[in-house]
């Protein structure tokens, strides 16, 4: 019950599919701003952090080893994503073609913004991984609650430092770079606080479901090993 084998279970499947699916749209919805309630974000906002609820799923359930591997199919999944939305948008078009302009609105991007992008999630989610697997071990699997909650204080704080340091640091003055962080974090970590309840209720489905629980113990924690 306490040991994960090689193969890969339909539900895990599932939840690495709907992870990496959910990476990808937040990026692409990413270059929408939204005004919520006067704080201006982007409207990834509203879907991103449900990776990080995927996150968790992944690895209070299946262990770090697994998790890892799909937040690094997820990485490398928005790299090719992006690598084609570039080759598309430099394919020449008809002279009838009329909407170039807004595609690329759409599905363009700015090679520094895509750079932070990339960093930010794969850090982010990595460190919300470790902090949780360790946290399960220290605590003996109880206080899932707290063990998310704190996971996301410290996977969305990186995150966060690291998309609007690099994005957009030296661009924009401190006082604005500083509120973007802080509204973006504080509605990021709000947004898994308030769906606790509902990363409880997952996790117990898919513990039953699987007949899995994993614990991490004497796992190395390496961030470039692929195992399973």
């Amino acid at each position: 019950m306490s040991k994960v084998d090689s193969r890969f279970s339909p539900l895990f499947l599932i939840l690495a599919c709907s992870f990496v699916t959910s990476l990808l749209i937040s990026n692409i919805i990413a270059g929408k701003l939204a005004n919520f309630c006067g704080v201006v974000l982007p409207a990834a906002v509203i879907l991103f952090p449900v990776t990080y609820i995927f996150g968790d799923v992944l690895t209070e359930v299946y262990g770090f080893r697994r998790a890892r591997l799909v937040i690094w199919l997820g990485l490398g999944a928005n790299v090719m994503m992006t690598l084609l939305f570039m080759v598309v948008l430099a394919l020449p078009y008809p002279e009838f073609w009329t909407g170039q302009s807004a595609y690329a609105t759409v599905l363009g991007f700015t090679p520094r913004l895509v750079l932070a992008s990339l960093v930010a999630y794969w850090v982010g989610e990595l460190l919300n991984s470790v902090v949780l697997s360790r946290l399960k071990v220290k605590t003996n699997g109880r206080f899932l609650w707290m063990r998310t909650i704190l996971s996301t204080v410290v996977g969305e704080g990186a995150d966060t430092m690291i998309f609007i340091g690099l994005g957009f640091g030296w661009t924009v003055p401190l006082t604005v770079l500083t509120g973007m962080m802080v509204a973006q974090y504080l509605w990021k970590v709000g947004y898994e606080v308030l769906l606790t309840p509902v990363t409880y209720l997952v996790v117990r489905w898919v513990k039953q479901k699987e007949m899995l629980d994993v614990y991490d113990h004497d796992v190395k924690y390496h961030w470039f090993k692929m195992e399973v």
